[in-house]
């Protein structure tokens, strides 16, 4: 007879551990950039002429890799794989405690990945990088995060394999993903020949040069850069609200069937949508127009998954009201829904003509993170926080205050960029009745500047919201109500 959830007692120390990085890299990764924003809109924000020598660890070139790798892989995987070790027990009805294996690999996962980011964040720093979006870190530090990802898989396949429940639930599907496509494409584009060793010893040990070369060094690197976004962006983050949401809700997802499609078809057509990236470039034409093409095809599985996230509250929407961990969920897949189609939309080619290399794209960029993956990780939080530690969320009134300071924020960053990028774009297209360009690149600086002001506001609004997210997570772990027993659905707020 399989026990019960409500008999198995869970262990939370890994998802606890990973919790608390969220927190930390979320903080250093939107300080960092809040800090590139002020740079952008006031170029003094750069320190060089205060800090003389010592200026260029905190001039952009160096910050920028720092904020991105700090965001995807400090803050969000972290979100991740909190989640992954809070509801694969759930799921599975199993319980690390049962199986010493199972927690062990969970610790070394841990202190590995710790690891592993304190040498990111010393070689970001020090300007020791491979110069490839995404993928900055030196070689060396390559191969740890393979032995972690090869960690991860085999608490991923052991958990599996000693499961009581015979079917996977949905959140599985997508974390296994996440697992199997990250590491073929990591492996494939960090394929590197250290310069140390080609040069029998002389040079810089951290110093290495890509495997390929010219347009085929683009086409991997764009095929990696893009579904970095798809498999840890995405499908990570679509394990998170494929169970949080249904659990808020206290109602099961809509369509079982919509999901599956909805998996098989992002699986599919994701792989190919990364040479939108690489359009009027050297890249052979039919691969633009196969890029552009699978990423308008895109819209489809991705809509199906927010409108099945959506659905799931069919009767329910009366929580809106009453949880403020089902507003943020709701949010998130408004977010999803959006950047999903603006994202097709740009890789069309009369349409990326005028918006590539534009702040359009960061805008972008920053709606999808911002309003999808970091509302879902900081809805997760506040739904496993009560949970893991028997304590009722501190403040209501504080989630709420978040949701509006960083909607607010995310409104500011996203429209200025809109309308910064489609400025940038006109302005460089502008020409006299001979061809020549009317506009010099500093004129478009000095034009932008009002947009950049308004981005640094919404930037700084939206770390003030995240601020206070942390601080309501540590008031709910060290003085929130106790709770008796575990709640079935909607989380617990204490009467603050």
């Amino acid at each position: 007879m399989q026990p019960s959830s409500a008999s198995l007692s869970y262990d939370y120390s890994v998802a606890k551990l990973f919790t608390y990085t969220m927190v930390i890299f979320g903080i250093i990764g939107m300080l960092v950039g809040v800090l590139l924003a002020f740079q952008m809109a006031w170029p003094a924000f750069n320190l060089t002429a205060i800090l003389g020598d010592f200026g260029e660890y905190v001039a952009f070139g160096r910050l920028r890799p720092l904020h991105t790798n700090g965001i995807i892989y400090g803050f969000m995987l972290s979100g991740i794989w909190a989640a992954w070790y809070y509801i694969s027990q759930r799921v599975l009805k199993i319980s690390f405690n049962e199986f010493p294996f199972l927690k062990a690999l969970g610790y070394v996962h841990f202190w590995l990945y710790v690891v592993i980011l304190a040498l990111a964040v010393v070689t970001l720093f020090l300007g020791i990088t491979q110069n490839k979006e995404y993928i900055e870190l030196a070689w060396p530090i390559d191969l740890l995060v393979v032995v972690l990802w090869v960690v991860w898989g085999l608490h991923i396949w052991g958990s599996i394999g000693v499961r009581r429940e015979k079917s996977l639930y949905i959140s599985l599907w997508y974390f296994i993903a996440t697992f199997l496509a990250i590491a073929m494409l990591y492996i494939t584009n960090n394929l590197q020949i250290p310069t140390w060793i080609a040069s029998g010893g002389v040079g810089s040990i951290w110093h290495s040069v890509s495997m390929y070369s010219g347009t085929n060094d683009g086409l991997i690197q764009w095929w990696w850069g893009h579904n970095a976004v798809a498999f840890v962006f995405t499908s990570g983050v679509i394990a998170l609200v494929y169970y949080f949401m249904p659990k808020e809700a206290g109602a099961p997802v809509y369509s079982y069937k919509l999901s599956l499609y909805s998996f098989w078809s992002l699986m599919f057509v994701y792989l190919w949508a990364g040479g939108h990236h690489l359009i009027y470039s050297t890249v052979p034409d039919w691969m633009q127009t196969m890029g552009s093409v699978f990423s308008v095809v895109l819209i489809l599985p991705s809509w199906g998954t927010a409108i099945n996230f959506l659905l799931t509250l069919r009767g329910q929407w009366h929580q809106v009201t009453t949880n403020p961990i089902i507003k943020m969920l709701i949010l998130a897949s408004v977010f999803y829904m959006f950047s999903t189609l603006e994202g097709p939309i740009q890789s069309i080619k009369s349409v990326n003509a005028l918006a590539h290399f534009t702040d359009w794209i960061i805008g972008h960029v920053h709606d999808g993170v911002l309003g999808w993956v970091c509302f879902s990780v900081m809805a997760a939080t506040y739904h496993m926080v009560p949970r893991m530690y028997g304590r009722k969320l501190y403040s209501a009134k504080l989630i709420d205050i978040q949701f509006w300071i960083q909607t607010t924020g995310i409104v500011l960053y996203f429209t200025s960029m809109w309308i910064a990028g489609i400025t940038q774009g006109m302005m460089w297209r502008d020409v006299d009745q001979y061809g020549g360009i009317l506009n010099s690149f500093i004129s478009t600086v000095h034009a932008l500047h009002p947009y950049y002001v308004i981005r640094s506001v919404g930037g700084v609004l939206y770390f003030i919201g995240f601020l206070i997210f942390v601080w309501n997570v540590i008031k709910s772990i060290t003085s929130g109500d106790k709770v008796d027993k575990e709640p079935v659905s909607a989380t617990p707020i204490s009467a603050n």
